[in-house]
């Protein structure tokens, strides 16, 4: 569901154009309102702080407030919106902090899921890895940041997926929303998006051939530089400072 860009990237359903949220009708009326508030928040249309306001958010959509309301609450506990008493929801607020515990929290997860890839994945699936990696770079010169950034973290959830551990898998996944929202926040984290792209290929060739070793490594590399990337953004475009990033199995 496409949502027409905004004049201001604070906006929130306080001062949101009517067209900000579509009216839908579905039996699955809570996905549909959490997809749309999900999109709005990682795209920055609805800007750390903004209130989520139930009967205004409705009323666009054409629906009651009860999916609204459950739609806040699963997006409350993906830690991308807080509860206020007697204020309702809004809009997380990002730390330095927030993101140096995520990116850790990430790390253990995709180090782990990288290893037991290697070791459990079926040949076939392995493979796909690298087409994937191929259609990311192709892709990355045209498309919109939202997607490419999704792009990336489908081929994350990937791995985790490959690694047979359920467990791992469910947690890993639970995380991606709250990423995206931080990655967000940094308008200028693809500086060149095939190049960006392109530093997926450590990670497939190392599990095609699957060498444990320099799979962890690769991946290593790639989150420590992501992670360095982003709370450098965040630091220069929110002047938050923090500790230096602690890494995770140095």
């Amino acid at each position: 569901m496409a949502f027409p860009p905004s004049s201001s990237p604070s906006s929130s359903p306080d001062n949101a154009d009517a067209s900000v949220f579509e009216s839908v009708e579905s039996t699955d009326l809570v996905g549909l309102v959490e997809a749309q508030l999900t999109r709005a928040i990682v795209e920055g249309r609805l800007a750390p702080g903004s209130r989520i306001v139930e009967a205004d958010i409705a009323r666009r959509m054409g629906i009651s407030r009860a999916p609204v309301r459950e739609a806040a609450r699963r997006l409350e506990r993906q830690g991308v919106l807080v509860a206020r008493p007697r204020h309702g929801f809004a809009v997380r607020t990002i730390s330095v902090q927030e993101i140096d515990e995520l990116f850790e929290v990430r790390i253990c997860l995709e180090l782990t899921a990288i290893e037991r890839a290697c070791i459990k994945a079926s040949d076939a699936d392995l493979a796909r890895l690298p087409l994937f990696v191929d259609s990311m770079v192709d892709l990355a010169p045209t498309e919109p940041q939202h997607k490419r950034i999704a792009r990336d973290l489908e081929f994350h959830t990937l791995i985790s997926e490959l690694s047979g551990n359920a467990h791992l898998h469910r947690i890993f996944s639970n995380t991606q929303t709250e990423m995206r929202m931080i990655i967000a926040l940094c308008d200028a984290v693809y500086h060149d998006p095939a190049a960006m792209a392109e530093t997926h290929r450590p990670l497939s060739d190392a599990l095609v051939k699957r060498d444990v070793a320099a799979a962890r490594a690769a991946m290593r590399l790639h989150l420590d530089d992501a992670w360095q990337h982003v709370r450098a953004l965040f630091v220069e475009q929110h002047g938050a400072v923090a500790a230096a990033p602690r890494g995770a199995d140095r």
